[in-house]
């Protein structure tokens, strides 16, 4: 363990921690407040959740120290978090996430102990093997007693709402891992966290797919059998946008291929995307931006170029400025980090990992 550190701020203490983590393996990054003095643990452990998931203030329990300990899991598009802690209560402020890549869900699996979550006029207390969801970026309340260990999948908004109409619908609400779907997902999502330092990355990432179909199955056995979004929306969103994914590589797809072969017009089809603030041509390029970059972050040896090209790209100019705006890095320098830091270690969107490697070694420089 690390010796506790004094005379920093908060936020110098947060990246040191990040710099200098204990008990750094391959996949997992912990951090804990026993690297840290008794006197900077609430602010120190408020700035971690305020930067790792959301705005939130910490209460300290009234008896005893704070302690929590969190170690984190990249999971292919999603974050695996496991998390043990004291008695605490979390509040979340009624401001916007620090970034997109907080515009999460998030899905709670309690390992043990006692578990209180408050959210849109409902509260759920959860026994050990149970699940329930939250929406990060809306003011919720989480209250343990005596303290907990849990497991916290990151799930990004879109993502979610591209599985499940009415999600929003499912927060708060008690999935019983004691039967039924619940169980075989809060199951499998547990043995798959157990077994996280023991598989190989590119086997432990493919797990991720299978685990979110499972928590989505979970969710919808206790969806109110009433909800608003429209069903039918959701369904030819997703038909579209698996129509997309799959002829990604074809430098020719435009929105004429994309209404030939899903049979809707091209006003629809906008229309379905506006829902998410978005459009149809904008969606077909972040994918393609998303899968160059999940391709150099496997420290690919094909050139940028030929990823470009692979991914439905034919202007290299227009690809770098575009990667840069969506990335914050360029191609180049991004690639050339990640060849000597090939799996990120943190489960942040975006390529942030990386990214934020190389900005250290900027600034070191």
């Amino acid at each position: 363990m690390t010796k506790p550190m004094q005379g920093l701020s908060n936020q110098a203490l947060l990246n040191q921690t990040l710099s200098n983590a204990s008990g750094l393996s391959e996949k997992g990054l912990r951090l804990s407040t026993a690297d840290i003095t008794l006197r900077e643990r609430r602010e120190w452990l408020q700035d971690m959740i305020c930067q790792e998931y959301t705005r939130v203030k910490v209460s300290p329990p009234t008896v005893g120290n704070l302690f929590n300990e969190t170690t984190f899991y990249t999971w292919e598009n999603l974050r695996l978090s496991v998390i043990h802690s004291n008695g605490l209560t979390i509040e979340r402020l009624t401001a916007e996430p620090y970034k997109e890549s907080q515009d999460n869900y998030l899905a709670v699996i309690l390992l043990s102990g006692s578990y209180l979550l408050e959210q849109n006029g409902r509260e759920v207390f959860l026994q050990p093997g149970d699940m329930t969801l939250y929406d990060a970026t809306r003011p919720h309340r989480i209250h343990s007693t005596s303290g907990f260990s849990k497991l916290l999948v990151s799930v990004p908004r879109n993502m979610m709402r591209d599985r499940m109409a009415g999600v929003e619908q499912c927060t708060a609400l008690q999935v019983s891992g004691k039967m039924g779907v619940g169980a075989v997902a809060t199951q499998f999502i547990q043995s798959a966290a157990k077994q996280a330092e023991h598989m190989a990355s590119p086997t432990f990432y493919a797990l991720s797919e299978p685990s979110l179909d499972l928590l989505t199955l979970a969710l919808q056995s206790v969806r109110p059998q009433q909800f608003n979004l429209s069903r039918s929306r959701s369904i030819s969103l997703r038909r579209v946008k698996d129509f997309v994914d799959h002829h990604l590589t074809n430098a020719l797809l435009d929105t004429a291929m994309i209404v030939a072969g899903t049979g809707f017009s091209a006003r629809y089809i906008n229309d379905l995307f506006k829902d998410q603030d978005c459009s149809l041509m904008r969606y077909v390029w972040a994918s393609r931006l998303d899968k160059c970059r999940k391709e150099m972050l496997t420290a690919s040896q094909h050139s940028i170029s030929y990823i470009a090209f692979k991914w439905g790209f034919n202007d290299l100019s227009h690809f770098s400025r575009a990667f840069k705006q969506r990335f914050g890095v360029c191609p180049t320098d991004l690639k050339h980090a990640c060849l000597y830091q090939p799996l990120p270690l943190k489960g942040q969107n975006n390529g942030e990992i990386c990214i934020k490697s190389l900005s250290h070694d900027q600034n070191s420089g």
